[in-house]
């Protein structure tokens, strides 16, 4: 049988990497029908931070699957949406102590934007250029990573304004130079397109993802804490790629002093199960009139709680955050060495196990990908022009298991440069 007739009845809206069919996955392994192993260093776009099917969270899944699977928000709580709420509490800062659960990272964006328009009373939102907050029809309308995400959907929504990112390589110049850039377009911005007293939030991914893996300078971060703070003005940080330890820190925006006025969280979070949330403070989360917003089973889908549960779970127990940290610095120094070596990178970026190599062009990002491909490596590009390939290996990954992949990415380096010469 042609492989690809048996993906007649799916849609082809679906971008797909590999034609890989796998039946079982174990920490940084998928393995298919077959018995081939495959590193998985995609995650599933970040999702599998504790790596496939960790068996702390498999025994939470399985034990609750034989006792309640759902329980309606809008008609009762479960004991186990509480105690996941609780633990969310613990990790993020005093001023938020609320939390709203739903099925993805698009819900979630969506969630805090209208959050933020009811709490201000107010109608515009600030994003970056770069940007990549989802695929509905407002987060669409806030993505600007590609325009491929957009083309065919206008018009867009209104209100939604694009202020430049500090994205020092795309300028060329130094990170100083780039922030102050950047703060004087954002004032810019505010003084000729959407003034503050109509702005309800600037949104932020503190790396963009989609947009390259391009870390946001502290001082940039902070510099939008004093602008909201001047203003009014609620910052969102968007944690939906970042967030459960994948930078070295629990939430990526720990790097900074800065705290959120609201945190979107969703992929680490289940480890594979599909949920997400937003907290915020009390304070503004009681704006939101009951009933105002909702879902049919966002916080009532108990598999996926009792699954992120399990997950904080082996995050801290496990260490994985320390692991992302003790991994990321030995990612990132064998790439520094390759870059060195190979011209056809242009920049490195990295924040624990969240690392971008960018090249000169996308077509030796796409020879390089697939090389390791081929030789059972699975890694993802991204940027505006698809010339960033990105490392999000499973935070359980060993050093071993790193320098393997290295191993091969080094090799696809070294052949697709000859082949392009």
């Amino acid at each position: 049988m042609n492989p690809f007739d048996e993906l007649k009845h799916l849609s082809d809206v679906w971008a797909r990497l590999t034609d890989v069919r796998p039946i079982r996955g174990r920490g940084i392994y998928l393995y298919d029908q077959q018995g081939n192993q495959y590193t998985d260093f995609t995650s599933g776009l970040g999702v599998v931070n504790t790596g496939h099917c960790h068996p702390k969270i498999v025994e939470a899944v399985q034990k609750q699957a034989q006792e309640l699977l759902f329980a309606q928000m809008n008609c009762v709580v479960s004991p186990m949406i509480i105690e996941l709420s609780k633990k969310l509490n613990a990790l993020t800062p005093e001023c938020i102590t609320k939390f709203f659960f739903s099925n993805s990272g698009a819900e979630a964006t969506e969630a805090a934007i209208k959050l933020a328009k009811v709490a201000t009373k107010r109608s515009n939102v600030i994003v970056f250029q770069g940007s990549f907050h989802g695929r509905t029809h407002l987060a669409m309308s806030m993505t600007t990573s590609k325009t491929i995400y957009r083309q065919g959907f206008q018009p867009l929504l209104p209100g939604i304004f694009v202020a430049p990112y500090p994205y020092p390589y795309l300028y060329g110049w130094k990170e100083g130079t780039t922030v102050e850039f950047c703060k004087e377009q954002l004032q810019h911005l505010l003084n000729g397109q959407t003034s503050p007293s109509e702005t309800a939030a600037i949104i932020i991914e503190p790396v963009l993802g989609e947009g390259g893996y391009i870390p946001t300078p502290t001082a940039f971060l902070e510099y939008l804490r004093e602008v909201c703070n001047a203003h009014g003005i609620l910052l969102i940080i968007d944690e939906v790629q970042t967030g459960f330890g994948r930078t070295g820190k629990f939430f990526c925006y720990e790097h900074s002093a800065i705290e959120p006025d609201i945190l979107v969280m969703a992929k680490g979070f289940g480890s594979g199960l599909p949920i997400s949330a937003i907290g915020s403070s009390q304070e503004i989360m009681s704006k939101w009139s009951a009933g105002s917003h909702g879902g049919t089973y966002g916080g009532g889908s108990l598999i996926p709680i009792v699954a992120s549960i399990a997950t904080i779970d082996v995050i801290e127990n496990e260490k994985l955050v320390d692991n992302a940290n003790i991994q990321g610095y030995l990612l990132n120094d064998a790439l520094i060495e390759l870059k060195s070596k190979h011209p056809s990178i242009v920049d490195l970026r990295a924040k624990g196990l969240m690392v971008g190599i960018e090249f000169k062009n996308a077509q030796i990002a796409k020879k390089v990908q697939s090389y390791c491909i081929e030789n059972h490596l699975l890694l993802l590009t991204c940027g505006t022009y698809s010339n960033t390939i990105r490392w999000i290996p499973p935070l359980v990954v060993s050093s071993d298991e790193l320098l393997e992949a290295l191993t091969i990415f080094e090799n696809g380096l070294i052949k697709s440069t000859k082949q392009l010469h």
